[in-house]
């Protein structure tokens, strides 16, 4: 039986919070746009993570401060960071990367590229959030870094410092003040307050509405899995499923952890790994907390979402392959009970997969050798944060220009 056959401007890989919100701004214009994912929209790093917009989060991965943490990083019981020592041959390539640009000047220069992008990030959000009509599930109420033993110094630490240097708004708070922005937090030391950060009170059904604004503009979804990518001859793009085919004019690569192999079948090679990434939920009618709360020794976020309590973060490197690993949930659980030990069991556990590279910034911008190809992955811990203002860039490539956008650094050969 021939596969069946599709024809579209515009084809979408993916069909995370990337794809989406590219896929919902073209098709609003009046695109032709047909997303191909294998699973439900938004159901990847999507569904899982701490739902927040953070245009503080300019200092990249690899800094200073992470070299000077290393050795407690990879041999402490109680790290946010491991690594399955089966996948370390494989990593060790991306692993020297990291640690060349977590060095003072490469991390800066990250620092300064994220930020350009970052500057954008909640207007177009919020823009984007009302032409989608999903304003609502949005809250404005900043976010909260905890330091639980020791008071924090201002701007003791290389990242605080390059956030005065961009112009990020940042407020050191006393013990009091933490108390007074969260009074159910056993009593901190100090804590450190980002105003303009915002957070979405349900991440799925963000994807879920933004997947239906776009179909109610026409937008089509097909549930498959793209096991080639072709450019043509004429310039345009074949996508081969396996009982699908898909020719395009032009194709959005926003696939995720999973964009490395359709990158280099086109010869786009590009250092993308998989950050495993873990939550637990807790479900309660009434949060403890309104805004995220980031332990900052703990190096996870806690976020008062609909219905319940989402406990997020730590960093495993390990591939897309292996099964969710217990002891980082376990870890998780030990450490929100440090703040709230009367905590139930958990009601939800998760694990998915974040696009990450080395320098801690995506990979947006045409195909080296074919222009009709744009990327749009590899935002690691930014994607809820970036996805509106990436979206903009986006469209403006595939209409031909980028309104002025530098995306120098962000360009697919840059390694």
């Amino acid at each position: 039986m021939a596969a069946a056959s599709i024809k579209t401007d515009i084809a979408i890989v993916g069909a995370g919070i990337i794809g989406l919100a590219v896929a919902f701004r073209l098709a609003a214009a009046g695109r032709d746009v047909v997303v191909v994912d294998p699973n439900d929209p938004g159901s990847g790093a999507s569904y899982g993570n701490a739902g927040a917009i953070a245009p503080y989060g300019c200092a990249p991965i690899g800094n200073p401060d992470v070299l000077r943490s290393l050795p407690h990083l990879l041999l402490g019981s109680e790290s946010p960071f491991a690594m399955r020592p089966a996948a370390l041959p494989a990593l060790l390539p991306w692993l020297l990367r990291f640690l060349w640009q977590s060095t003072p000047k490469q991390a800066r220069r990250n620092g300064h590229a994220l930020r350009s992008q970052l500057m954008e990030a909640t207007q177009a959000w919020h823009d984007l959030a009302v032409q989608a009509d999903v304003s609502d599930l949005i809250r404005n109420e900043g976010c909260l870094y905890v330091y639980r033993d020791k008071a924090p110094v201002k701007n003791g630490d290389w990242a605080a410092r390059l956030r005065d240097e961009l112009g990020v708004r940042q407020e050191w708070l006393t013990s009091d003040d933490v108390a007074r922005l969260e009074p159910a937090l056993p009593r901190a030391a100090g804590g450190l307050f980002f105003p303009d950060a915002s957070h979405f009170v349900d991440p799925p059904m963000l994807t879920r509405r933004l997947a239906a604004a776009a179909r109610s503009h026409g937008a089509s979804f097909q549930r498959a899995h793209v096991e080639r990518l072709e450019p043509k001859v004429s310039g345009a793009f074949r996508l081969s499923c396996s009982d699908l085919e898909i020719e395009a004019r032009k194709v959005v690569l926003a696939a995720g952890a999973w964009s490395r192999t359709l990158a280099h079948q086109v010869g786009d090679e590009v250092p993308l790994e998989t950050e495993r990434g873990y939550h637990l939920e807790y479900a309660m009618d009434v949060c403890p907390i309104t805004r995220p709360v980031s332990p900052i020794d703990l190096g996870f976020y806690i976020t008062p979402m609909a219905g319940r309590l989402r406990v997020a973060g730590t960093v495993e490197l390990g591939g897309l392959s292996a099964p969710l690993n217990p002891r980082r949930t376990a870890l998780l659980e030990r450490g929100v009970r440090k703040l709230f030990p009367d905590l139930g069991a958990p009601t939800a556990q998760w694990l998915g997969f974040r696009p990450s590279l080395p320098d801690s910034l995506p990979v947006i911008g045409p195909s080296r050798r074919h222009p009709g190809l744009i990327h749009a992955f590899g935002h690691g811990h930014l994607g809820m944060t970036l996805a509106a203002v990436t979206s903009l860039i986006v469209s403006g490539l595939v209409d031909g220009g980028n309104r002025a956008w530098d995306l120098f650094p962000f360009r697919v050969d840059r390694f």
